[in-house]
């Protein structure tokens, strides 16, 4: 493997408090960026930081980018179902289950990727193995009570 043009991303929640301070209209900018860095400089050793490229600090995710997030994970999950023959259909309703579930604003979206896990793909796998989604079958997702209600 040749690794002369290898790109490695890393992405870390350092400093998340002092981004969402900004969000919440609590500093600038400059002063924003200088806590991060302080807070960067305080986890990992100079020799390391030293090796570092770039770094990117990002805005906080707010609920609605977190729904939209919902959506490019939702892409994987069909993908995943194609197998099956099975195609996958949420309503806004339970879209906004799972962002309510995975949105953190200290985690981003880190949380989100767990309660896709389990709210859907979980119950969804339960009732593929059990038989309740058979092959070809379309399956409906919408939200009552709070909670994810399946149909096939």
């Amino acid at each position: 493997v040749d690794f002369k043009n290898a790109i490695l991303v890393m992405t870390s929640n350092l400093g998340s408090r002092a981004i969402l301070d900004l969000a919440e209209g609590a500093g600038d900018r400059e002063e924003v960026e200088r806590r991060v860095m302080d807070e960067v400089r305080s986890h990992f050793r100079p020799e390391f930081l030293n090796r570092v490229d770039d770094i990117v600090i990002f805005e906080h995710l707010r609920r609605e980018d977190i729904v939209r997030i919902v959506d490019v994970q939702l892409e994987l999950v069909r993908a995943r179902l194609k197998d099956r023959d099975v195609s996958l259909t949420l309503t806004e309703a339970a879209k906004q289950v799972l962002a309510d579930a995975g949105f953190d604003p200290v985690y981003g979206a880190r949380p989100l990727k767990r309660a896709i896990q389990r709210l859907l793909l979980d119950p969804l796998a339960e009732r593929v193995i059990g038989g309740a989604i058979p092959k070809g079958a379309s399956v409906t997702v919408d939200a009552r009570d709070g909670e994810l209600a399946f149909s096939a």
